[in-house]
């Protein structure tokens, strides 16, 4: 039986599948599946097992296959119906997919198997508890670029807070991470690194200012080098996400450093993950 998340996902099938040369914004497919705009592409690559963008390509391509072979159209215009404005690229991602040219593919006449969600391999298994959050006020240096890279923004953060004496009206070392990389390009990734500072410590360049508020999290631990957290936010968003009947909020996970990679090995590192949940 489908779970709750399956059910949302297939709407956004359907909904694709009959509007192939409308609008297919994140905005629009978010609200088809009744999620939330922030989370929906994290929430559709860690169940289907690939990227809304590969998806909706896969959706033209295999409706594109049906209508070679059930139709005498052109192929300039079966592919300006399944949403390909120029013919070119058409021929070079349909032949990519299935082996043959469009008139290729017509001439061999092979059935087109029935089109469903991408499934997901097997994934590591995490622990993750539900807790309250309290509000919080950090300092921060944003990052734009690639997420690994995002080192140096912790440093200068790091820096500032010990220069300025901050030391004593610091907290946790938090990072928060507005895109999901497998559905954004690397230049267009935003993030932000630094500290959680009290109400009466003073925040200024380079250092700028945001609050994260509190309430209900789902807080996945995490133990070992930074590289494995692609495959913990992929459980999280998948596989527990999609049977805890929980719902994210509109707001970007955050990362809570518990150890720090300055003092200690790399396999022992604990990172934990917090979604904000309705």
């Amino acid at each position: 039986m489908a779970n709750d998340y399956e059910k949302r996902l297939l709407r956004v099938l359907d909904y694709v599948y009959d509007n192939l040369d409308g609008d297919l914004s994140l905005d629009t497919l978010a609200d088809v599946a009744a999620l939330s705009r922030f989370h929906f592409h994290r929430v559709f690559t860690a169940v289907t097992g690939e990227t809304l963008a590969g998806f909706i390509r896969r959706v033209r391509l295999h409706r594109a296959a049906n209508e070679l072979l059930s139709t005498n159209a052109p192929v300039a215009e079966i592919a300006h119906r399944v949403g390909y404005d120029n013919t070119r690229s058409f021929s070079r991602s349909f032949r990519d997919a299935f082996g043959r040219t469009p008139s290729g593919f017509r001439a061999h006449a092979r059935p087109v198997p029935p089109l469903r969600l991408g499934k997901r391999g097997e994934t590591q298994m995490y622990d993750v508890d539900i807790q309250d959050q309290p509000d919080r006020r950090l300092g921060v240096i944003e990052h734009r670029g690639d997420y690994m890279g995002i080192g140096k923004a912790f440093e200068v953060a790091g820096s500032t807070v010990i220069a300025r004496g901050l030391g004593p009206k610091a907290g946790a070392m938090i990072g928060l991470y507005f895109h999901d990389p497998a559905n954004t390009a690397t230049e267009d990734l935003r993030s932000a690194a630094g500290f959680e500072l009290t109400e009466d410590a003073e925040i200024s360049d380079p250092l700028s200012e945001r609050r994260v508020h509190g309430g209900k999290y789902a807080i996945l631990t995490h133990t070992g080098p930074y590289t494995g957290l692609a495959a913990a936010y992929q459980y999280l968003f998948g596989d527990w996400l999609a049977s805890s009947g929980e719902m994210p909020r509109e707001e970007p996970p955050l990362e809570i450093y518990v150890t720090s990679p300055m003092d200690t090995a790399p396999e022992d590192l604990v990172t934990r993950i917090g979604v904000p949940l309705l």
